[in-house]
């Protein structure tokens, strides 16, 4: 069984942690937990400069970090915004405790389960944990998806679903479909959903691939049928569909006594740097500082898409827990890949001289922001 409490350590854990680790899991978290029970919400604060305890690791020395968020490798100049920590209002984030972390996932399982956003918090639990393991004990299989901590016979995965249900967008390597035909297939979540039994934890995120304007193409049938029934509908029913039936994959397949789940919010990008007081035509290039105003809430994210999963998460009749990180991250407009990250076509002459043109504003740096997503979950499965 999975903690839902600070104090509730198994015997395995206590066995393997020293006497400070003890002290620290139960006597100073323990008060934490009761700020944290008493009303705190995590996921509304402000973000601190913290030069002390930040960044939770370096780039060099997490070797799983891909080129495509890797940006002191891709040349950017600055490292301001890893030093930022979330601050909630009224109660403190507790420190990420890997071995507390390795301990739970100890002969278990964790899956992260979405697109290239959730595998990006999937590499940064990985850099979190990765440095107290023996180089000999742990391993990465080729595609980057399947991380191994062989003493601790645990697993932490990625899995690629952008859509969660069976699409036309489902091949992990080769996946590029036009928006205007990206595609999901009615009632086909247990095509992804066989590859999800028997994990112990379990992250969803969808959201990003979605957004292909106000519809979206629902298929009736099969992906081999010749003659393909498609209808459209509009783009948050067919997200609600989604969502919908992860809840009833959930609610059918997993025993709440044995599994935690957990769900990301939506990542927002920054592509209008006029919303935040910026130049017209700008977005998330060249921006090094935060988002001061509190009620800043980009157009990009729609806060229709909020309310349907706010919606649907409360009818769950198993515990799914909802990492609210919408608001937090919509402040770090600095923290994208932007520029600084690899690029997989040759760039023309006219992106050379036009880099807001090819800034990527969805994807975030590693280390940076998705630390603090996996802080937050860290903080969940053990306080809450």
């Amino acid at each position: 069984m999975l903690p839902n409490h600070p104090s509730i350590l198994n015997p395995v854990t206590r066995l393997n942690m020293d006497q400070d680790q003890q002290e620290e899991a139960t006597s100073g978290r323990c008060r934490r937990t009761d700020m944290i029970k008493n009303g705190c919400d995590l996921f509304s604060g402000k973000w601190v400069w913290d030069e002390s305890t930040r960044p939770l690791y370096k780039e060099l020395d997490c070797p799983y970090i891909k080129p495509q968020v890797a940006c002191q490798a891709n040349g950017r100049p600055d490292r301001e915004y890893q030093f930022w920590r979330w601050q909630p209002h009224g109660c403190s984030i507790p420190s990420f405790n890997a071995t507390l972390m390795l301990e739970t996932l100890r002969g278990k399982k964790m899956m992260f389960v979405g697109d290239s956003l959730i595998r990006g918090q999937f590499v940064s639990m990985v850099c979190l944990l990765h440095s107290i393991i023996p180089n000999n004990s742990k391993s990465m299989d080729t595609y980057g998806h399947k991380f191994k901590a062989k003493d601790y016979n645990a697993t932490i995965e990625f899995y690629w679903a952008p859509f969660l249900l069976e699409s036309n967008s489902d091949d992990p390597a080769i996946h590029r479909v036009s928006e205007s035909n990206r595609m999901v297939r009615n009632g086909s979540i247990n095509t992804h959903g066989q590859r999800w039994k028997g994990v112990d934890i379990l992250v969803f995120n969808t959201y990003v691939w979605w957004m292909t304007g106000r519809s979206f193409k629902i298929l009736r049938g099969s992906f081999n049928d010749e003659v393909k029934e498609i209808v459209e509908v509009r783009t948050e029913d067919a997200y609600s569909m989604g969502i919908r039936s992860m809840l009833r994959w959930i609610e059918n397949n997993m025993d709440p006594n044995k599994t935690r789940v957990f769900f990301t919010g939506m990542s927002p990008s920054h592509n209008k740097s006029i919303e935040w007081g910026g130049k017209p035509n700008g977005n998330c290039y060249d921006e090094t500082h935060l988002i001061e105003n509190s009620r800043y809430w980009g157009s990009d994210t729609r806060k229709s898409i909020v309310r349907v999963t706010e919606k649907i998460l409360n009818e769950s009749k198993v515990p799914i827990t909802f990492l609210n990180i919408t608001q937090l991250s919509s402040y770090r407009k600095d923290a994208h890949t932007s520029i600084y990250k690899k690029q997989w076509r040759p760039l023309t002459p006219e992106q050379l001289l036009n880099p807001v043109s090819y800034a990527d504003c969805v994807h975030w740096c590693l280390p940076g922001l998705q630390d603090t997503w996996n802080e937050l979950l860290f903080t969940k499965l053990f306080y809450s």
